[in-house]
């Protein structure tokens, strides 16, 4: 019996090869041939999913998006506030190779968004996201001012995050600058 693939699961494994491409050799390294190559198959097999290199970088680009979600809500919703917080922000830092190769591909996700409105909508889009996810938290908290919160925890998370692509030996520090950041924003 021949084997039907499940479209979903074919876009999200070529979507998967993309983010890989892109963390590991940059944003200019992808094409539908490099991506085909990625993901075991040939260029065709991947223009039967994605009409375009945009359609398949916005996939990618939602996909990674959907990861951090994910990720973020396997927190502990009852741990401590600064606890949570710390727990949220590793959620996205680039800590592992997955992580690394994402955090990468989005950084240059948002360099190419500012040429292209409908990947910058994506990234607001994931962005909005991190950003209730934090502000929630804050709020339930009881944090004076959650959303201004949530938008210096993201500024300093986003800055980690770059300073870990190019200098992962200094995680102990960086992450100790994230815990004075957190006591600094948060009340006892």
């Amino acid at each position: 019996m021949p084997r039907i693939a499940d479209r979903s699961e074919q876009r999200r494994q070529i979507g998967a090869a993309l983010l890989r491409l892109a963390g590991e050799e940059g944003l200019d390294q992808v094409s539908v041939r490099t991506v085909a190559a990625a993901s075991g198959r040939s260029p065709g097999a991947v223009q039967k999913y994605f009409r375009s290199k945009e359609e398949l970088l916005l996939f990618a680009s939602q996909l990674s998006g959907e990861r951090i979600e994910r990720r973020m809500q396997t927190v502990d919703p009852t741990l401590p506030l600064r606890q949570a917080l710390r727990a949220l922000v590793l959620t996205i830092l680039p800590l592992d190779e997955e992580r690394r190769a994402e955090t990468a591909a989005q950084l240059a996700f948002a360099v190419h968004a500012a040429h292209h409105p409908r990947l910058a909508e994506v990234r607001r889009r994931v962005d909005r996201e991190v950003h209730e996810a934090l502000a929630r938290r804050l709020a339930a908290a009881g944090t004076p001012e959650p959303g201004p919160t949530a938008d210096a925890l993201i500024a300093v998370s986003d800055g980690l995050a770059l300073r870990l692509l190019y200098a992962p030996g200094d995680a102990d520090s960086l992450l100790a600058a994230l815990d004075r950041a957190i006591a600094t924003l948060t009340p006892p």
